[in-house]
């Protein structure tokens, strides 16, 4: 059974607002893409602390994105990552305009980039929306471009099996607030039992494994 660590909401919090400053001054985000389930609460939490004074708070945008598909069985409760990546929830272009995300800077935002192939998904999809708006625009978008950024709590240093694009790993547009080994990272909103989960956590950093 691959090894676990268990991850606080106060830890969220704080990884949320260590990361915030190099998210302002490497994208400095219009807008945020959340994807379900593990990216809304980061997103929320990011969101104030990234507003500025005298400036609206950034408008938070949601999709769900479903990758981890077979459950475990009861001595291992572990699920183990799908290959194909299955799309729950999307942006509702009936009651929003695509043509609100061209020229923006979109930060999409999860909670873990374990094999990378749901935030290709994301990115790729999402492009593909935004350049159908331009081509709908047609003059009007001339000269806008939208910038695309990615923000993770955690990051795992394993061989991954999708991509992002080159000039957005190069750029400094892909942000991981901590990077992990391959390791499986027990979240606090997945718990049903906090206390017991906070209990594990403390107990781990105890032993100075998370």
């Amino acid at each position: 059974m691959a090894e676990k660590i268990y991850v606080t909401y106060n830890e969220v919090h704080k990884l949320c607002a260590r990361s915030a400053k190099d998210i302002l001054h490497e994208f400095q985000p219009t807008l945020m893409i959340a994807i379900g389930g593990g990216g809304y609460v980061p997103a929320r939490i990011l969101r104030s602390f990234l507003k500025q004074p005298g400036a609206p708070n950034i408008p938070i945008q949601a999709i769900g994105l479903s990758l981890y598909e077979q459950l475990g069985v009861s001595d291992n409760p572990i699920e183990t990552p799908g290959t194909k990546v299955t799309r729950t929830q999307w942006l509702d272009l009936s009651s929003l305009s695509m043509t609100s995300l061209v020229g923006k800077n979109i930060l999409i935002v999860d909670e873990v980039d374990d094999t990378r192939t749901t935030l290709e998904y994301a990115v790729r999809e999402l492009e593909k929306d935004v350049q159908e708006a331009k081509e709908r625009m047609g003059k009007e978008a001339e000269g806008m471009e939208t910038r695309w950024g990615v923000f993770v709590l955690h990051n795992k240093d394993k061989t991954k099996k999708g991509t992002l694009p080159t000039d957005m790993m190069s750029g400094g547009r892909y942000m991981a607030a901590r990077t992990v080994g391959d390791v499986w990272i027990c979240y606090p909103w997945e718990a049903k039992d906090i206390e017991e989960h906070d209990r594990l956590a403390a107990e781990a950093e105890a032993k100075g494994k998370n």
